[in-house]
């Protein structure tokens, strides 16, 4: 059977997502942050394979430098942006970043001139499938980075490397239209759908549903739900010895309470603290549990979103984008 240019494109662009997405979520899950280098490596397929598909879709030279100016956007999260006064101390490195800059930015605004006359609408229904339409997708990709830039700064993505991963699948997968779907076509016929990025945060997001139905198990099967405020904190907590908490990812929930009668109690709270305590504080905080007798105590693990994002890429192939196939089921 022969493989087509963009199958090819598809399957390389699949297996550069796995192997980065793997290795970022392993260095996520063990170390909880993820080095820049990493981004750095993995950036250069992305940019490889997106070159190739623009060349294989006959692309002129305004839409790869409005790929330039997809790329120089998101480059900011890693490497920074130059600032004024770097400019005027001279440094090399900064003023060839903005040289980078300012002809990407010319090759955007000439794109903008020479494709006017295609309507955005009419990309999105497929109509148009000039070299207008093709412009018009590049630069849907920088309007994806800014929302994911946006959700970062705002604190709606709360790590950096969440972020940065994100704009990482951007720039890999920009479209739909070399993702080999395997089981569903109806992300590649749907007029909208949400771009590759945001699905898979999408699906990574809907595996969180299955997260308080996997912890109420676990601790009733062992044993610590042993009274109604226990399974108030059953289905998003964890039970541990106070021992551990010191080598594991977690937030510590119980802490210690003046009690009516004078003595000192524990108090389990709902929800993890909105600052993370530093590490001095938390070893004074298990010093006084350990002072009070406590040994057992409830904790809330600090779950990366790499690790959820990784296994989203399986749905994401075979279904594409969820909200795709979830509006009709609402009739929507």
């Amino acid at each position: 059977m022969d493989i087509s240019e963009t199958d090819l494109l598809g399957w390389s662009r699949i297996f550069a997502l796995t192997l980065g997405m793997g290795w970022a979520a392993w260095m996520d899950h063990k170390e909880r942050r993820v080095d820049n280098e990493h981004w750095l490596v993995w950036v250069k397929p992305a940019l490889f394979l997106w070159a190739l598909d623009l060349m294989n879709q006959g692309a002129d030279w305004t839409i790869y430098l409005t790929a330039s100016a997809v790329v120089a956007y998101a480059s900011g999260a890693v490497l920074g942006r130059p600032s004024w006064k770097d400019l005027i101390s001279g440094s090399k490195m900064d003023i060839t970043v903005t040289i980078w800059y300012v002809i990407s930015a010319i090759g955007l605004v000439m794109g903008a001139v020479l494709y006017q006359a295609s309507n955005p609408l009419d990309v999105m229904l497929g109509k148009d499938t000039s070299l207008g339409a093709l412009w018009w997708r590049t630069l849907s990709v920088l309007f994806v980075i800014i929302i994911i830039d946006l959700a970062w700064r705002l604190r709606l993505l709360h790590g950096g490397a969440d972020a940065k991963a994100l704009m990482w699948v951007a720039l890999l997968i920009p479209d739909w239209t070399t993702v080999p779907l395997s089981l569903s076509q109806a992300t590649s016929t749907a007029y909208v759908a949400l771009p590759p990025s945001l699905s898979l945060l999408m699906w990574g997001g809907l595996s969180f549903l299955v997260i308080p139905f996997i912890l109420l198990a676990r601790n009733l099967l062992a044993g610590h739900v042993q009274s109604i405020g226990d399974l108030r904190l059953a289905w998003h907590a964890s039970k541990i010895e106070r021992n551990e908490v010191l080598n594991k990812h977690v937030w510590l929930l119980t802490t210690l309470i003046d009690l009516p009668d004078g003595t000192t109690g524990a108090h389990h709270r709902n929800r993890a603290p909105r600052t993370t305590p530093t590490r001095a504080a938390l070893e004074a905080s298990v010093q006084s549990l350990e002072e009070a007798g406590i040994d057992q105590v409830w904790v809330s693990s600090k779950l990366p979103l790499l690790v959820f994002l990784f296994p989203a890429i399986l749905p994401l192939v075979l279904l594409g984008d969820p909200m795709v196939l979830i509006l009709p089921l609402l009739g929507l």
